[in-house]
């Protein structure tokens, strides 16, 4: 914690800066969702990278993670692999469903 009223103005400054990133960024979603990239995909791509990004400096700095040790670091790459590898089995599933006949439709009668 800080000692000091310097280090406390410098803490407070640096809140007020990520908290107008913040702002800005929350605005940027809102604008994104009335604009049409190209795709729609590209749209989600964006609007998932702004919310990464947000997510990323609330833990980072309100949640004070960024003075945390090593361990904690681990755990949260090991949770973001984790998130990566089930949309990607997601993503390949819907490309390669497993269906059988007659499961879903009737089968035809020879």
């Amino acid at each position: 914690m800080a000692d000091n009223v310097e280090a406390i103005q410098k803490s407070i400054k640096w809140y007020l800066i990520i908290g107008g990133i913040l702002i800005l960024a929350s605005g940027a979603t809102v604008w994104l969702s009335f604009v049409e990239l190209p795709t729609h995909s590209l749209n989600i791509l964006v609007g998932m990278i702004l919310a990464t990004i947000k997510a990323t400096l609330v833990a980072l700095i309100f949640m004070h993670l960024n003075h945390e040790r090593s361990l904690i670091y681990k755990i949260l790459l090991f949770t973001v692999v984790l998130a990566v590898v089930l949309f990607a089995l997601f993503i390949f599933s819907h490309e390669d469903p497993l269906v059988f006949p007659g499961f879903y439709a009737p089968v035809e009668q020879q």
